[in-house]
């Protein structure tokens, strides 16, 4: 039951990309990055060495880098050590009774290890949202893509793509930036994401797509109006700005004080001089655009 020894394959000839349904593009102000359990466990099954394990921790760095630097957030999965069996339920029967509590098995390897800013999540079963607040996470942050690497990609990096997709959330699988027990097993997993619910790319076209996003003259910051209002709730909300009515009471929309807060943030910093209190009482946008219009300083 324990996963077998695995053999050396070619990284470049399993992530020949599939054809995708999709035309997805990454937006980095839309998107998180997950890094799939790359723990010295799941890792140590391969060679360190060769392929496809040297490569694809060079290109996570570099994927990992890249999204650092376009502000988009990063967030870690790993399995717990010493599982009980009420926590492992039918893992058990698949895989054993899982990680013991060392961190020479539990911890990210070295070479991906988290900053003091990335997120860590506790992860229970094959797909990263399961027992996780990764979904509130990326909810109460107006993200809807997740960027994917790690390992393994026919099981969790793949259940995790098929549940972002029936919670509305764009998976994009980075197709060099994954690894599987096999090549075979790898082209099957992306293959089904491409087909079915999320979209492949390969590294450098996801990573020119970041850099894109850092190095155009960052327009800023949409002036703040009545419609940017909207367009900020919408995203919020994960909903199409055409479905929010600006006289709608917000909190029946499903606005809660936490993603009140990220507005707040936002348009303070687009020169929005308001409080928490002020946007608290007031319960529709055309309410808070009255609210905020006076008090728009003069280098919005």
């Amino acid at each position: 039951m324990a996963i077998p020894k695995i053999a050396d394959y070619s990284l470049a000839n399993a992530s020949a990309l599939p054809t995708n349904k999709t035309d997805w593009t990454i937006d980095p102000s839309r998107a998180v990055l997950l890094v799939h359990d790359m723990q010295r466990y799941f890792v140590n099954f391969y060679d360190l060495d060769g392929e496809p394990m040297g490569p694809l921790l060079a290109n996570i760095q570099a994927l990992k880098a890249a999204c650092k630097k376009a502000g988009v957030p990063v967030v870690y999965t790993a399995q717990p050590g010493d599982q009980t069996p009420e926590d492992r339920a039918l893992l058990t029967d698949f895989w054993g009774t899982g990680l013991a509590a060392d961190p020479n098995l539990t911890d990210i390897v070295a070479e991906l290890a988290p900053e003091d800013d990335d997120i860590e999540y506790v992860k229970w079963r094959y797909s990263a949202f399961k027992r996780t607040p990764l979904l509130d996470y990326m909810r109460e942050n107006g993200k809807d893509q997740l960027i994917i690497c790690g390992v393994y990609a026919h099981i969790g990096v793949l259940a995790t793509s098929l549940e972002a997709f029936m919670l509305d959330i764009k998976p994009f699988v980075v197709a060099d930036a994954v690894a599987d027990f096999s090549e075979q097993e790898q082209k099957m997993a992306l293959n089904y994401v491409a087909q079915r619910c999320g979209h492949v790319d390969a590294l450098e076209v996801v990573l020119n797509a970041l850099q894109g996003a850092t190095t155009q003259s960052a327009p800023a910051a949409e002036p703040l109006s009545l419609e940017a209002l909207r367009r900020d709730v919408a995203a919020i909300l994960m909903m199409s700005p055409e479905d929010v009515d600006p006289e709608e009471n917000l909190m029946y929309m499903g606005l809660d004080s936490i993603r009140v807060m990220s507005l707040l943030e936002n348009w303070r910093a687009r020169g929005a001089d308001i409080t928490f209190v002020d946007l608290a009482e007031s319960l529709t946008i055309n309410e808070w655009w009255r609210t905020i219009e006076p008090r728009l300083t003069t280098e919005a």
